[in-house]
C-alpha cells in the first residue's frame, strides 16, 4: 500500500525537522559567528564616519603612535599614504557597504537561528565566495597566522553546512522509504 503525496510530505517534513534539531547548537554558533561579523562591519563603519572630516592618514599615524609602533617604518607607512588617499565619499561609500554587509549577516543569522533551509545554502554559497581572495592571502602572506585563521574557520563553516543539508537531505530520504 502507497502513502498518499500529502503523507509523504509530512514525513519529509518530520525528518528534516528532526535533522535540523541535531544540529541546532551548530547552527546557532555558526548564527552567532555571521552576527558578530555583521556587528564588526557595522562598527567599522561607524568608527570609519566618525572620521569624516579628518585626515586619515593622520587619524592612522596617531593610532600607531598610541600603539607604540614606529609610523617610519615601511608597511606602516603604506598603510598612511592608503589611508590620507581615502576622501570623504569614499568614507561614505564605505559606510553604506558595511551597513549593507551587516544586513545581509543579520539576515542568514536569524535564518540560521531559526534552521531555515535557504539559510543553509546562502551560507554554503556566501561562504565560498570568499575562498579565492582568502587563499591568495594566504599565498602571499604564508606566515601571517590570521589569514590563515580565517580561512580555516571559513572552510570548516561551509563544510559543516553542507554536512547538515546533506543529512537533513538524506533524513528526508530516508523517511521516505
Amino acid at each position: 500500500m502507497t502513502s498518499s503525496p500529502s503523507t509523504e510530505l509530512a514525513q519529509d517534513r518530520a525528518a528534516a525537522e528532526h535533522a535540523h534539531a541535531t544540529h541546532l547548537a551548530g547552527l546557532r554558533a555558526v548564527a552567532l559567528l555571521e552576527l558578530l561579523k555583521g556587528t564588526l562591519a557595522l562598527a567599522g563603519g561607524a568608527a570609519l564616519l566618525t572620521q569624516l572630516h579628518k585626515d586619515l592618514g593622520d587619524v592612522v599615524e596617531n593610532i600607531l603612535e598610541a600603539l607604540h609602533l614606529n609610523p617610519d617604518h615601511r608597511i606602516f607607512q603604506h598603510m598612511i599614504d592608503a589611508a590620507g588617499r581615502i576622501d570623504e565619499r569614499r568614507i561614505v561609500e564605505l559606510f553604506f557597504v558595511a551597513i549593507g554587509y551587516a544586513i545581509i549577516r543579520s539576515i542568514e543569522a536569524y535564518g540560521l537561528w531559526n534552521a531555515r533551509a535557504w539559510a543553509e545554502w546562502f551560507a554554503i554559497v556566501s561562504g565560498s565566495a570568499y575562498f579565492p581572495w582568502e587563499i591568495l592571502e594566504v599565498i602571499k602572506h604564508p606566515h601571517h597566522p590570521l589569514r590563515w585563521a580565517v580561512l580555516g574557520v571559513n572552510i570548516l563553516v561551509v563544510l559543516y553546512m553542507i554536512y547538515v543539508r546533506w543529512d537533513t537531505l538524506k533524513a528526508g530520504k530516508l523517511s521516505a522509504a
